[in-house]
C-alpha cells in the first residue's frame, strides 16, 4: 500500500491524466476510507495542486484555468474568424438576437455589417464596442456588474433585462463540451446568465472552435440536446458528430485546413 506522499502524489497525476477523478473510485483503487481520501483532495487544494469539486476533484491548470479576454483574443483567431463568418450566414436581416460575451462573439459582431436592421442585446463590453461601429443595428447592453477578467457583465440586474425582451436568437460562445456534462463554464454567475439568455430565445445557436470539446467545467449551461444549431471546426471527435445526428442538433463544421 502507498504511503500518503505517494498516494497524493498519484492523485495529482492522475487528475492531471483524466481531468478529475472522484472520490468513491480513489476510495476503491488506493484501498483507504474516503474520510482520508476527503482529506487528501482538500490538502491538494490547499497547495493549488487540484481543485476541490463536489464528489472529488479537478484539475487546477486545464480545468478551472480561465484566460483572460487579451490572452483569448491570441487562441485560434483564424479558426474563430472562419466560424464567426459561418455564425454570421445564419441570421437574417431584421433578427433579434443576444450575443455572449467573448472573443469568438466578438468575431460574429464584427461580421454583421452587411446585415440589415438587427436588433442586438450583448452582456460583452468588447462586443458592445464592435456593434457601436455598424450603423445596421440598434444595440442594447445588459448592463449589470462587469467583470474585467472577461470584460462582461452579470448579476440579477442583467438578468431581468433580458427577460424583459423576447429574441429570435441566442449566439453562445461557450468554455467546454463534455458528452454527460452539456455546455459548461468556468464562472457562476455568467453561467446563470447564458442560461436565461438561453430561455429568452427562439433558437440556440453554439459557437465554439474544436479544442472545447472533451472538456469540462465546474458550472453547467445546457445539455447537448437544447442546442439548436453548433458551428465548430472540422477537427471535433466523431463521437460528437455522431451524437448531435441522433440529437437533432444542426451541426456546421467548418474547414480549417
Amino acid at each position: 500500500m502507498l504511503n500518503t506522499i505517494e498516494r497524493r502524489r498519484e492523485i495529482v497525476l492522475q487528475t492531471e491524466q483524466h481531468g478529475k477523478v472522484s472520490v468513491k473510485d480513489l476510495s476503491e483503487q488506493f484501498e483507504v476510507s474516503t474520510v482520508t481520501i476527503r482529506y487528501d483532495l482538500n490538502e491538494l487544494n490547499k497547495r493549488g495542486l487540484i481543485v476541490r469539486s463536489r464528489g472529488g476533484a479537478v484539475t487546477s491548470n486545464r480545468l478551472t484555468k480561465e484566460l483572460s479576454i487579451r490572452e483569448k483574443q491570441k487562441d485560434n483567431y483564424r479558426v474563430k474568424q472562419l466560424l464567426a463568418l459561418k455564425v454570421a450566414s445564419l441570421i437574417n436581416d431584421g433578427d433579434s438576437i443576444i450575443i455572449d460575451s467573448g472573443t469568438t462573439t466578438e468575431e460574429v459582431a464584427h461580421c454583421l455589417a452587411a446585415k440589415e436592421d438587427l436588433v442586438v442585446m450583448t452582456n460583452g463590453l468588447n462586443v458592445a464596442n464592435e456593434l457601436a461601429r455598424l450603423d445596421n443595428c440598434d444595440v442594447y447592453m445588459t448592463g449589470g456588474k462587469l467583470r474585467h477578467k472577461s470584460m462582461s457583465f452579470h448579476d440579477s440586474h442583467a438578468e431581468e433585462r433580458i427577460q424583459s425582451f423576447n429574441f429570435n436568437k441566442v449566439i453562445l460562445g461557450v468554455d467546454s463540451i463534455d458528452i454527460k456534462t452539456g455546455i459548461s463554464t468556468y464562472f457562476e454567475p455568467e453561467a446563470k446568465l447564458n442560461r436565461v439568455m438561453c430561455k429568452s430565445t427562439q433558437q440556440i445557436i453554439v459557437v465554439t472552435d474544436s479544442s472545447k470539446f472533451g472538456r469540462s467545467a465546474l458550472h453547467s449551461i445546457l445539455p447537448l440536446e437544447d442546442i439548436d444549431i453548433l458551428v465548430t471546426d472540422n477537427k471535433i471527435p466523431k463521437d460528437f458528430i455522431e451524437l448531435f445526428a441522433k440529437l437533432n442538433v444542426e451541426l456546421h463544421l467548418v474547414e480549417t485546413d
